[in-house]
């Protein structure tokens, strides 16, 4: 496992990924409140806030938008991701290697993994080649680890939510992005069995702001390392109000009372 404790992932030990894969995997329909957050320049503008501390997009938008931010975003490259269209078990396609993903600027690299789907044996085995490469290039990898299938009937409890962060443990991953189970002690759970794998919180669908940074709050209380958001920051007509919030919350682990009133 990387010390990713100077790498560009994280700041002061903590993360906070923007995460902006979401037009491929969920399409134009989480654009529709916000139109403007279609453009991806605009959340490559918001990734440029302080407490941002890596921006996490396909390969086809990082091609674009990236060598306009490299001096002032630093870049992890999604490598899978499926469309919204898709409607088998769950999977997701490969769409890019460690290689490139190295030779457009990326200094992290981050892959899905569904457990429980009947498509983990082989999503598995196309992680341990995308690990041992990254290791290969001293890349930190973040594993979106989601269970996810037909045989899961709770995949946000905490015994599956913990199986998730053990999963991105066992498997090589330095960061596991998992969903927030729903509480302060689920999120322990999570944190124990996940070692020294590092553990942050997915930032799901847009709530208020004061259900979202309580559990934000909660997640660094349990000795989480941050967050990776997506829509619960672009989805806002104003994502520096929140990112402002969010720095207050996780670098500096201030209340949320606090943070709100900044």
């Amino acid at each position: 496992m990387l010390d990713i404790g100077d790498a560009p992932l994280t700041r002061d030990g903590k993360i906070l990924i923007l995460a902006y894969d979401h037009g491929l995997e969920h399409g134009p329909v989480d654009f529709t409140d916000v139109p403007e957050s279609a453009d991806p320049q605009r959340t490559f503008e918001a990734a440029t806030h302080p407490a941002v501390t890596s921006i996490a997009v396909q390969k086809g938008v990082a091609e674009a938008y990236y060598p306009s931010y490299e001096d002032d975003v630093d870049l992890l490259m999604k490598l899978n991701g499926t469309s919204n269209l898709w409607m088998g078990e769950p999977d997701s396609a490969v769409n890019c290697s460690v290689e490139y993903a190295r030779e457009v600027g990326a200094s992290s690299v981050g892959f899905t993994l569904y457990g429980g789907s009947n498509h983990e044996i082989e999503m598995a085995e196309e992680f341990r080649e995308v690990q041992e490469d990254a290791r290969a290039h001293d890349l930190p990898i973040v594993m979106w680890s989601y269970p996810r299938g037909q045989g899961l009937k709770n995949d946000t409890s905490d015994e599956v939510i913990a199986y998730a962060a053990r999963q991105a443990l066992e498997l090589g991953a330095d960061v596991a992005k998992v969903k927030y189970p729903g509480s302060k002690e689920g999120m322990k759970h999570a944190v124990r069995m996940a070692g020294r794998t590092k553990v942050v919180m997915s930032g799901g669908s847009k709530t208020s702001d004061r259900e979202f940074l309580e559990s934000v709050k909660a997640v660094i209380d349990a000795g989480g390392k941050g967050l990776a958001v997506g829509r619960n920051v672009w989805q806002r007509e104003n994502p520096e109000r929140i990112l402002d919030a969010l720095e207050q919350v996780i670098f500096e682990e201030a209340s949320v009372d606090t943070a709100l009133e900044e």
